[in-house]
């Protein structure tokens, strides 16, 4: 499908991979709707990156939030792209040091932002999508959502976040196959270690074992080849219901 026919909405789009994909779709002459947390330099950010660019504050959990910002994308254009990059880790195992289980409440924060988040948004953006001509008359629009390679090799502690990521993959192809009929694409991207404010927050010696375990190429992912894959689903009508590995062939040890 053609980029430009439409608008889009990337969630997490004040940092990281979002804002990359935002960029990226703002440099082809997408109107695009910034969406993340109030508390966010969401709107900073769609001022820098220029008029076709907006940011509307929801938690993706909210489903009046994700339906304003949908609907204010629809504004702008018909809704035909979403790329949903929002999501949030949190360390914990079965049992804790302590001999003690695990924090349930934790664990249900981490899958509602990540897996229940996801659900929300994609039937909200799927929703606009569904309702406007199809383009070329082949499709009406494409869902990008995001898992990780966490889904296969989550490592100790990692466990609501490799769950959450997991569901995603599992709802992907189902989402497809379910949306095929309003001609909606639904495709998920499953990053490796990347460059993000997630890891950001480790010591500069820690990010750099974790790049030093890729494979080839040898380093991190930068947010910009997450953005371009995205870009190359959208443009590709062909790729529907598939999980694509963005990783340099690494494969997580258990810690």
């Amino acid at each position: 499908m053609d980029v430009t026919a439409g608008s889009a909405v990337v969630t997490g789009g004040a940092s990281g991979l979002g804002l990359a994909t935002a960029r990226r779709l703002v440099e082809r002459g997408v109107p695009t709707v910034l969406v993340d947390l109030p508390t966010s330099a969401g709107a900073e950010r769609a001022e820098e990156l220029g008029g076709k660019a907006r940011f509307a504050a929801a938690d993706v959990t909210d489903p009046e939030a994700v339906a304003a910002a949908v609907a204010q994308a629809d504004e702008l254009a018909p809704l035909r792209t979403l790329v949903h990059c929002a999501g949030r880790g949190g360390a914990m195992r079965v049992v804790d040091k302590e001999g003690k289980p695990g924090s349930l409440e934790l664990y249900e924060s981490v899958v509602r932002v990540n897996l229940i988040g996801t659900f929300n948004v994609l039937s909200q953006a799927a929703a606009r999508m569904a309702a406007h001509d199809p383009v070329d008359g082949e499709e009406r629009g494409v869902c990008i959502l995001t898992a990780s390679v966490a889904a296969w090799e989550g490592q100790i502690g990692q466990l609501p976040y490799a769950s959450a990521k997991a569901g995603i993959v599992g709802l992907t192809l189902v989402a497809a196959r379910d949306l095929a009929s309003r001609l909606v694409r639904v495709v998920t991207i499953a990053p490796g270690t990347f460059d993000t404010p997630i890891l950001a927050r480790l010591p500069e010696n820690v990010r750099e074992s974790l790049g030093q375990m890729v494979p080839h190429p040898r380093r991190l992912g930068v947010p910009d080849e997450f953005a371009r894959l995205a870009l190359a689903v959208v443009d590709n009508p062909m790729l529907n219901g598939e999980t694509i590995r963005l990783d340099g062939a690494i494969r997580m040890q258990p810690r």
